[in-house]
C-alpha cells in the first residue's frame, strides 16, 4: 500500500511540475516574458501522434532536471497540434497556433523548439535531440544573447 501511495505521490509532483512548465495560453506567456525580462520558447508539437514530440516530452519537459531550472532562464509556451477528437484545442488556440506556425515553423516541423526575444526575435532554434535534460537547457541558453 506504502509503495502505491509513493507511486501516485511521485506521479503527482511529476504531472504538476510539467504543468507549471507551460504558459497557458500565447498572449500570458509573452506578457509574462516581457515582465520577467525572460526569452520565450515556443514548442510546436503534434502531442498526440508524432513520436519525436512525445519523447521529447518525457525526456526533457517532464523531466525535473530540466523543468526547474529552465523556468529560471525561460517562459515556455507549447503550440499544439493534435490530432485526436479527444485532444482538439478551442478555435481560439488553434487559430493562434496557426499565426504562430505561419510566423515561425513555414516549414511545418516537428517538433520545433524556438527560442525568443520576448519582442518575438527569433533567437535560435532546434528540435528532438537525443541528449541529457541539462544538455538540453544549455542549447536553449546558447541562443540567448
Amino acid at each position: 500500500m506504502q509503495k502505491l501511495f509513493f507511486s501516485l505521490l511521485l506521479t503527482t509532483m511529476t504531472l504538476s511540475l510539467s504543468a507549471q512548465l507551460w504558459q497557458p495560453d500565447f498572449a500570458s506567456a509573452q506578457a509574462t516574458a516581457k515582465e520577467a525580462n525572460k526569452n520565450l520558447v515556443i514548442v510546436f508539437s503534434g502531442s498526440d501522434w508524432c513520436g519525436p514530440c512525445i519523447k521529447l516530452a518525457r525526456d526533457i519537459w517532464d523531466q525535473e532536471a530540466f523543468s526547474l531550472p529552465a523556468e529560471a532562464t525561460f517562459v515556455f509556451y507549447k503550440a499544439d497540434f493534435p490530432r485526436r477528437k479527444a485532444n482538439k484545442l478551442s478555435e481560439e488556440v488553434s487559430a493562434t497556433n496557426a499565426g504562430l506556425a505561419e510566423q515561425y515553423n513555414q516549414r511545418g516541423s516537428f517538433p520545433l523548439v524556438v527560442v525568443v526575444t520576448p519582442e518575438g526575435e527569433v533567437l535560435g532554434s532546434t528540435g528532438y535531440k537525443k541528449v541529457s535534460p541539462t544538455d538540453y537547457l544549455e542549447i536553449l541558453q546558447s541562443f540567448a544573447k
